[in-house]
């Protein structure tokens, strides 16, 4: 194995994960409430999706799109934390080549879907609030099935060249990533050439995919605000943002998160590097933690589900 001070021109084969390099103690105090977030999101998740799979009234298009938003959850959790986990407990650094690049392409691509999906479910609020009475022909099972594949399609394709340019770059001096996940440039400056195609593609992908998104949501809730507001039935506003509460507040957890990630990265050289790999583990933890307890507390009908489901099992 490539020991952590290797400058040899020798091909690497597989890298050194450092987490938080300046203040490695703080492994042993974090791994419990991320053990503890990790549970929580892979618990609540997983009942999420066994409620909506088993009764029968969720069988709906806005259920399947939060069950697809559970699983983009759940593989990135698997993806970033597991490992994580390894290297607090056990000192297990290192990772192969093939294995960071893989690990590289699902962080970068799902997290894409998951920006994407939050776009198609605001269209669905959109459609719910502004035409409530053509509901049901646009927003079917079919259009669900027409809308995964869309955002499977796009974010793969958009996302497939960031490993695979920062994969065929030449690494042959340090094997050591001040990171403890596979980030994109947190690899490539690890490699002998330059890299900044790699870098200049990540940004317009990123920009192109998120910025996209986030624009259709923006005008999604203007107009759905707009509409909103000619309500004049008592009662009538309160109980239409009622329905766009929860999808709202989850895009909020999820823009708010990436935004503190965002201008940390900006601001890297007046912020430490231990608090942006803390963002970046968090980043991939949090939303997915708090999306399903989100819309169990807040959806009546995600609710009764899951008070049948634990009466069933009893």
């Amino acid at each position: 194995m490539a020991s952590p001070g290797n400058y040899s021109t020798a091909p690497v084969s597989e890298f050194l994960l450092i987490c938080f390099p300046n203040y490695q103690s703080w492994q042993h105090w974090l791994s419990l409430p991320l053990s503890l977030l990790f549970l929580l999101a892979m618990g609540a998740n997983g009942i999420l999706l066994i409620t909506i799979r088993l009764e029968a009234s969720l069988h709906e298009p806005v259920y399947y799109l939060l069950s697809l938003l559970s699983l983009l959850d759940i593989v990135l959790c698997l993806t970033v934390i597991p490992k994580v986990l390894a290297i607090f407990w056990f000192d297990l650094r290192s990772i192969s080549f093939s294995a960071c690049f893989l690990q590289m392409f699902i962080m970068n691509c799902f997290f894409a879907m998951e920006s994407c999906t939050f776009m198609v479910m605001a269209y669905d609020r959109y459609v719910a609030i502004c035409h409530p009475l053509r509901y049901p022909s646009i927003i079917t099972d079919q259009f669900v099935a027409k809308a995964s594949v869309f955002i499977v399609t796009r974010n793969v394709l958009l996302t497939a060249p960031v490993p695979i340019l920062s994969a065929q770059l030449h690494y042959c001096g340090k094997n050591v990533i001040e990171n403890c996940i596979c980030a994109n440039l947190s690899v490539s400056r690890l490699s002998c050439d330059n890299f900044t195609l790699n870098r200049l593609y990540q940004f317009v992908a990123s920009w192109t995919a998120l910025g996209s998104d986030f624009i259709f949501i923006f005008l999604s809730y203007t107009f759905i605000l707009r509409a909103v507001l000619r309500l004049k039935a008592e009662g009538a506003t309160v109980k239409a943002l009622s329905t766009c509460s929860s999808h709202f507040i989850l895009i909020l957890f999820f823009s708010t998160i990436l935004l503190v990630v965002v201008l940390t990265n900006v601001a890297r050289k007046r912020v430490p590097m231990d608090i942006l790999i803390l963002l970046n583990v968090l980043h991939h933890l949090i939303p997915p933690a708090l999306n399903p307890i989100v819309y169990g507390v807040r959806t009546k009908e995600i609710k009764q589900g899951i008070q049948k489901l634990l009466h069933r099992e009893m």
